[in-house]
Formats: C-alpha cells, sequence, structure tokens
C-alpha cells in the first residue's frame, strides 16, 4: 500500500456475536495508535456494541453499508489498511469485499470455513492482490490457524535440520466449546450447494483443490480420512471409526477436517513441505470401551448431522437445535471452554517432530476473536516477520511465525519438539 490511508482496521459485521467479540478484544488490545473503525449494515446496532466497549473504542467510527453493494464496500476498502470481516457464509456475502480488498491493496481477513468460497477467491483474487500488495489471509479462526500454524511449526522445525515433511497427522486430544451459528450457516449454504452442483462436489472432494498449480505432479494424494466430505460419501462402505497408531486410542472424524486439510494443503503448496507430505486430521476419544463408544457415537452423529444439512427435512430440525447466526453462549459457558491439538510429522531425515496447539479459551468464540484479532493487528501494525508474501493467502503464508508470538502473548501454547 503507498497511499496513505484514513483508517488501519475496519471490522466489518462487528454486531454478530463473534463481531462483537473481537470488537472487544482489539478495544481491550490494540495500541491506542491503530485506527479503528466498526462497519455493518445497522448504525443502531452498531452504536449498541460501540457503546458496550471500554475507553478509547467510544470514539470510533462506524461505517454502514451492505455487504453486496461493490461501490460501497470499493470505498471501504479504498478508505482502510485492513478489513477483518465476520460477515458469512462468504459464499453469499464475501467475494465483493475481498475482491475490493485485492484490487485496492488492502490487507483482508475473514472466518471463513468454504471450501468453494476460498476456491474462488483464489481464482478471482490471487493474481490480482499479488499486483496489488494485499495480503488475503482467509481462515483466521478455529478454521485454521491451529492446524495451519501447528503443521508450520514442525515444518519449521525439519526445515531447520535439513528434511521435509512427510507423513503428518493431527488429532484432538481435546476440545470444549461450540461452533458459532455463523459457521453452522456457512457449512449450510455449501452443503446445498453441492448438493444442487456436482462440479462443486468434485472441488470440495479434492483435497488439494486450494494448493497453488493444483495436486504437486509427483505428489501424494492428501487421504482424505478424517475429511467429512469423504466420509460422508463412504459412510455406508467402512466405519469412521479407527485407532491412533502412537497412542491406540479410538479415534474419529473432526468436523472442521474438510477444510482445515485443504488449507493446509495450499500452505503446503506455497512454502513447500515437500513432495511426500501428505496430511489428515481426526479427533481423540480415549482408550478403551468408552473410547470406542464415544467415537463411534459422536462419529454416527456428526455423519448425520452433515449428511442432514443437505436434505429439507432433516435440515428442518437440524435448524431448530443449532445456533442461528448471531448467537452465542453465556459469559460463563465461555469461560469453560479450552482446546488442545497435537501435530506429529514424520521427517525425510527420519526424525519425527511433533507440535502442540492449545488454549484455555471456546474455540469457536472467545478464542476465534483472539486469533481473528490478532491477525487484523498483526497485519495493520506491519510486524517485523511477516512472510514476504501478497496474494490469497493463509494464516502460516500470510502471517506466519509474527501471528505465533502474538498468540503465544495471549495465553494460546504453540510449541513444537523432536522426538526422535
Amino acid at each position: 500500500m503507498t497511499a496513505a490511508r484514513e483508517l488501519d482496521i475496519v471490522l466489518f459485521g462487528a454486531t454478530g456475536f463473534v463481531g462483537r467479540l473481537t470488537a472487544r478484544h482489539l478495544a481491550e488490545h490494540a495500541p491506542a495508535s491503530v485506527r479503528i473503525a466498526l462497519a455493518g449494515r445497522s448504525r443502531e446496532r452498531l452504536e449498541a456494541v460501540r457503546r458496550d466497549l471500554p475507553g478509547a473504542a467510544a470514539d470510533w467510527p462506524l461505517v454502514v453499508l451492505d455487504a453486496l453493494d461493490e461501490a460501497a464496500v470499493a470505498d471501504l476498502a479504498a478508505r482502510t489498511r485492513v478489513v477483518v470481516t465476520t460477515v458469512g457464509p462468504y459464499a453469499k456475502f464475501g467475494m465483493p469485499l475481498a475482491a475490493a480488498c485485492a484490487e485496492a491493496g488492502t490487507h483482508y481477513c475473514d472466518l471463513t470455513g468454504e471450501v468453494l468460497f476460498v476456491h474462488r477467491s483464489v481464482a478471482r483474487n490471487h493474481e490480482t492482490a499479488m499486483l496489488s500488495g494485499a495480503r488475503v489471509v482467509h481462515a483466521c479462526g478455529f478454521d485454521s490457524i491451529p492446524s495451519d500454524l501447528g503443521v508450520m511449526l514442525c515444518a519449521d522445525a525439519a526445515r531447520a535440520d535439513g528434511a521435509e515433511l512427510g507423513r503428518t497427522r493431527l488429532a484432538v486430544r481435546s476440545m470444549k466449546g461450540g461452533f458459532s451459528g455463523g459457521t453452522i450457516d456457512s457449512a449450510r449454504t455449501q452443503a446445498l450447494e453441492m448438493r444442487a452442483d456436482p462440479a462443486t462436489r468434485r472441488i470440495a472432494a479434492d483435497p488439494w483443490a486450494l494448493a497453488e498449480g493444483g495436486r504437486p505432479p509427483r505428489g501424494p494424494r492428501l487421504p482424505a480420512r478424517g475429511g467429512v466430505a469423504g466420509v460422508v460419501d463412504r459412510a455406508t462402505k467402512a466405519s469412521p471409526v479407527r485407532r491412533d497408531p502412537d497412542n491406540g486410542h479410538f479415534t474419529g472424524p473432526f468436523v472442521m477436517a474438510a477444510f482445515n486439510t485443504r488449507v493446509v494443503a495450499r500452505s503446503a503448496s506455497l512454502l513447500g513441505y515437500g513432495d511426500g507430505f501428505r496430511y489428515t486430521e481426526y479427533s481423540d476419544y480415549g482408550a478403551g470401551p468408552r473410547g470406542a463408544v464415544t467415537a463411534s457415537v459422536v462419529s454416527a452423529g456428526l455423519l448425520g448431522a452433515v449428511g442432514g444439512m443437505a436434505f429439507a427435512p432433516t435440515r428442518a430440525v437440524l435448524d431448530r437445535v443449532l445456533p442461528a447466526p448471531g448467537e452465542g453462549p453465556s459469559e460463563e459457558a465461555m469461560a469453560s471452554g479450552r482446546f488442545r491439538m497435537e501435530v506429529t510429522a514424520e521427517a525425510t531425515n527420519g526424525a519425527r517432530y511433533r507440535s502442540v496447539v492449545a488454549a484455555p479459551y471456546d474455540p469457536g468464540y472467545s478464542g476465534t476473536a483472539v486469533m481473528l484479532g490478532q491477525s487484523a493487528l498483526a497485519l495493520a501494525e506491519e510486524d517485523a516477520g511477516l512472510p514476504d508474501a501478497s496474494g490469497v493467502l493463509t494464516p502460516a503464508t500470510g502471517l506466519g511465525t509474527p501471528l505465533v508470538e502474538r498468540l503465544r502473548a495471549h495465553r494460546f501454547t504453540l510449541e513444537v519438539e523432536r522426538l526422535a
């Protein structure tokens, strides 16, 4: 960005549940020198959000606009150095803003968990953003920062030893908390689109769909095992419950693996994790009969819920019990949230590396607000050590080590060790 901008960060979608949490995080942790504005469709609701924020946030400007008004979002992108948006489903509402930022040389980060949206963003915005210098960084929440940074830490450690990554696995060892109504609405929207259009199903089923240049010519296919899309397709053919080779625990699909694995594949293609890199994610349900039963029950429920979103009768039932967009848990419920994820990677030097990503936050709400807010601040403050990159990026390729350091300062655990 060469021209001076009026603002440093605009938070679009500040009146939604996660948007309000992100606004509070920025109000409490952004330096006073960072010029922040709140944006959304309703001035009255924006004013209500601003009244509840502490300190200097009382003077933050408000911007009223509609996500689909291309002229308005282009004007917004031209006024600020960074746009951070929580407005989804991104397939419906995200492209005008992402494209405007790519064209204006404005950095951008979001919370999307939609493979189809990111695939379209790569096709439309990557070259434009490379030319303008914009970092369009998708998936800056629980989708997919823990996965992407966890694998990056292992890749960096292996590279320091002169090696590349091979077989790499992420295990969700523990997680307490919920998925936001916006995340569920995005999943619902993508499920409907995939049901209506076979071409989109092929994109979503391709583990390398988001990788730059597609699947490497000599590289392996990333296993679909662990990805919900792949598991649903063959749920009647084989049980999704397996055993963790490291500890013998029973495992099942991780609901976000179908998106996270694609984001990590894009990072692998841009950062060069190695031709032998292959990656899966799964949930750990423990050992013994209890672990086996829990894995079977939870996996069956997950498969039923994901599959049910594509059919009107079951979708109507799910809509009555799942949180709606803008809804979220109480402060007390969020206070008990937490997650711990472990990445284990085999490398070409024969060594194994393990990284841990954990935090004492509700993953889909308070934890996501920290991750998104710190992503925006890293871009706005142009942290030393940011990757020398522009285009449509991932957390690892657009934010990298500076984001790791920022999250560590906010009670996140991000560590890596060589096992052998």
